[in-house]
């Protein structure tokens, strides 16, 4: 059995149930897998790895498409409002893939034994997995259910995923996840702002300053790793949270409006329908 094949088997066991079974399997670590196509659905995602075993996976980051399939993987270096689908996927031949959360923490270590590479920016970028990349993420989910072998040896083979990650054509990416004075870490923290005040005003002077950089910079940089401005991020939050609200609550399309900072419940029906071809109606829970 090759490691794409095992990895595929893996995924498959540990993620028992019906279509769309997720499961936390370790601390920071998710199998997932998917038995048919599904629409398209929004979420933040997180500084991760995912490595996809079989079937294709759609994810949108403010309309730029990010398609990657069976033995390619997919690093996001920042918390990313995105869009994501699984284009192909069966009951024969499902979507599984396994995802795996890239802590600065645990990549700042290794940063001391990392050949020098240029930096490099960006929220989402798709690779090929190598073999070197594959066999350590085999042998974490072959021991994954056996609880002594994953206190003994986990730590380990998740330093060597971290390891080939940084080695890797995107490891000066990586490198940049774990770099505490590095941009993305200044970035991080106004995203982290973001969140935080996703239904108020605000400005970008401000956010330069939580980011410790002039606006210009800022901007600039802001741009380059998350490919929208802090304003289109703040938008992509605020729609997010409104289609969960809809989904989720019984209130109107204008308290939703409100709730997640708009002031104008036309305005926002407007740009709720041309983000998710929908209008807030349309996605209301009766």
């Amino acid at each position: 059995m090759d490691l794409l094949e095992e990895l595929r088997t893996l995924i498959l066991r540990h993620a028992v149930g019906q279509r769309g079974h997720s499961r936390h399997l370790l601390d920071g670590v998710q199998v997932s897998r998917v038995d048919a196509p599904t629409e398209l659905s929004a979420g933040v995602a997180e500084p991760s790895v995912a490595i996809v075993a079989s079937g294709v996976k759609l994810t949108l980051l403010n309309g730029v498409a990010y398609e990657y399939s069976a033995g390619q993987f997919l690093v996001t270096s920042l918390d990313l409002p995105v869009i994501g689908q699984a284009l192909k996927a069966s009951p024969d031949e499902p979507f599984a893939v396994v995802s795996i959360r890239l802590d600065p923490l645990d990549i700042a270590p290794l940063l001391l034994e990392t050949p020098a590479r240029p930096p490099q920016y960006g929220g989402m970028v798709v690779s090929d997995a190598t073999p070197d990349l594959l066999d350590p993420v085999v042998r974490l989910l072959r021991i994954a259910d056996r609880p002594d072998d994953v206190r003994v040896l986990g730590a380990g083979i998740r330093r060597e995923i971290l390891w080939r990650l940084l080695l890797g054509d995107q490891g000066a990416l990586v490198q940049q996840i774990g770099l505490a004075d590095g941009m993305l870490s200044h970035i991080s923290d106004a995203i982290g702002w973001i969140r935080r005040h996703h239904n108020e005003p605000i400005l970008v002077a401000d956010l330069a300053e939580v980011a410790g950089m002039s606006p210009s910079t800022f901007h600039r940089h802001f741009l380059a790793a998350t490919s929208m401005t802090p304003i289109q991020f703040q938008k992509q939050l605020r729609l997010q949270e409104a289609r969960v609200l809809l989904r989720t609550q019984p209130l109107t399309a204008a308290e939703v409006a409100y709730q997640v900072g708009y002031t104008s419940p036309a305005h926002f029906t407007r740009t709720y329908h041309k983000a998710f071809g929908r209008t807030p109606a349309e996605d209301r829970t009766p």
